[in-house]
């Protein structure tokens, strides 16, 4: 299966992703967030480096929920604007 490049408005909102959850980990490690959300920490090391654009829907569920974040402020946060 071939993947269709991402446009750069998505890799921007990916990096934009990374930022905010690498912003709400603060001073929690890598490894503690990502055994909290039940990933590894090295596909949260891809999602925060942008490596990861586009990460599966209950990945970024399970961040959340970790972090304490809510999925709505952390999508209107991720959304370009002007779109």
């Amino acid at each position: 299966m071939v993947r269709t490049p991402l446009t750069p408005e998505e890799r921007e909102r990916g990096e934009r992703l990374g930022r905010l959850l690498r912003e709400a980990r603060g001073g929690r490690s890598m490894t503690d967030v990502a055994a909290s959300a039940g990933i590894s920490a090295e596909t949260l090391r891809k999602i925060e480096t942008g490596r990861a654009p586009t990460p599966a829907f209950f990945t970024v569920a399970a961040l959340a929920r970790a972090l304490g974040l809510s999925m709505d402020d952390l999508a209107g946060r991720c959304v370009l604007v002007g779109l």
